[in-house]
C-alpha cells in the first residue's frame, strides 16, 4: 500500500462525513433523478430490539444510528406486534392504528430530522404479519385447507396495514420500505404468491401510492425478481445481489428505478473497506447514478461500531 493510500485510510470518520458537498437528502434526491453525485449515497440497518422500550427510545435509537454511521436514507425499523386477536389468530380485527408507537417515533424521527434526510417506513407485509401472528406452518396449512379463511385474513392486515401507511406518510416519512420474503422459490409457488399475497402487498404498497420514495424489499436468496420489475408503484428495489446471485446489470436490462444493495450482507462483520470499495465500484458501474449503496438485507444486530463505519468509510474513498 503507498504513502497516499494509507494517509486516506488514516483519515478520520469525521472528516469524511465533512469533506461531502451534499446533504443527505440532496444526495438521495440526485440518485432518484439519475443525476451525478459526489459520492453514492449509503444505508444500512439491524433490528435494535427495543420495541418493549417504546416509540420513544426506538426513535432514538433509530436517530443516533443515523448520526453514527453517516446514513443518507434513514431506514426506519418497524418491530412492534401487530394486535393479536382474543380468538383464532385468523380472527383479526381491522385496526385503524396497528402500530401507535411506531408512530409516535416517526413523528419524533422526523422533528429530530429536520428534513435533512429521507426516511422510509418499513412495513412487513401482510403475509410476515400472519405469520408472526400464527407460525410460518400455520399460514400454509389455512392456504392448503382453508384458502378462503386465509385470504379474508390477509385482506384485514391489508387494510390495517394500509392505514398505518397513511399515518407514517402524515407523520413525515418519504415512503415504505415493503418487506416481502415469500415471493421465493421453496416457500411459495409463483401463483401462490400471486394469489395469496401480491394483492394484498399492492393494497399496503397503494396506501404510499403519491409517496416518493417507495422501496420494494424482495428478501431471500430464491427471490422470484423478475415478477417485481414492472407494474409495480415502487422506484426502488432492494435484494441481495450476493445471496440471489443476480447481478445487477441483469437486473438494470429491465428495471429503470433506483436499486439499492450491491454489498454482501452475509460476512459484513468482516468485509474490509477495501473489498466494499469493490462491491460499490463494481454497483456504480452496473446500476449507474441510480444506485443506494446497501447491504442486501439487515446485517447482524451485534455488528460493532467499528465494523458499521465501514461502509460511509469505502463510500467517502470510492
Amino acid at each position: 500500500m503507498n504513502r497516499t493510500r494509507r494517509s486516506l485510510l488514516a483519515v478520520p470518520f469525521a472528516c469524511l462525513a465533512r469533506a461531502a458537498t451534499l446533504t443527505p437528502r440532496q444526495r438521495v434526491d440526485r440518485a432518484l433523478a439519475g443525476q451525478d453525485l459526489d459520492r453514492p449515497p449509503i444505508s444500512l440497518w439491524h433490528h435494535f430490539g427495543l420495541e418493549k422500550h417504546g416509540g420513544a427510545r426506538h426513535a432514538e435509537a433509530t436517530l443516533q444510528f443515523h448520526r453514527d454511521y453517516a446514513t443518507d436514507l434513514v431506514k426506519v425499523m418497524s418491530d412492534f406486534p401487530f394486535p393479536k386477536p382474543a380468538g383464532a389468530w385468523w380472527e383479526v380485527r381491522e385496526q385503524d392504528n396497528p402500530f401507535p408507537e411506531q408512530v409516535g417515533a416517526l413523528r419524533a424521527i422526523a422533528r429530530g430530522l429536520a428534513g435533512s434526510a429521507h426516511f422510509v417506513e418499513t412495513i412487513f407485509n401482510p403475509w410476515n404479519v400472519a405469520e408472526k401472528l400464527s407460525s410460518p406452518d400455520e399460514v400454509r396449512r389455512l392456504m392448503r385447507e382453508q384458502p378462503q379463511r386465509l385470504l379474508d385474513a390477509l385482506e384485514v392486515i391489508a387494510r390495517s396495514e394500509a392505514s398505518h401507511v397513511r399515518r407514517a406518510l402524515a407523520a413525515g416519512a418519504s415512503g415504505i420500505f415493503l418487506a416481502i420474503a415469500n415471493a421465493q422459490e421453496g416457500l411459495l409457488t409463483r401463483e401462490e404468491y400471486r394469489k395469496f399475497s401480491a394483492p394484498f402487498d399492492r393494497m399496503v404498497l397503494d396506501a404510499a401510492r403519491s409517496a416518493p420514495l417507495n422501496i420494494l424489499h424482495l428478501h431471500g436468496d430464491r427471490v422470484n425478481l423478475d415478477e417485481f420489475l414492472a407494474g409495480w408503484p415502487a422506484p426502488a428495489i432492494n435484494y441481495s445481489v450476493h445471496g440471489s446471485g443476480i447481478p445487477f446489470a441483469q437486473v438494470r436490462r429491465k428495471f429503470t428505478g433506483v436499486l439499492l444493495g450491491g454489498v454482501d450482507e452475509r460476512d459484513y462483520r468482516t468485509r474490509t473497506t477495501e473489498r466494499m470499495r469493490a462491491d460499490i465500484r463494481l454497483a456504480r458501474a452496473q446500476a449507474g447514478p441510480k444506485l443506494i449503496v446497501t447491504p442486501g438485507c439487515s446485517v447482524p444486530d451485534d455488528s460493532q461500531p467499528a465494523e458499521l463505519r465501514r461502509l460511509a468509510e469505502a463510500a467517502a474513498l470510492s
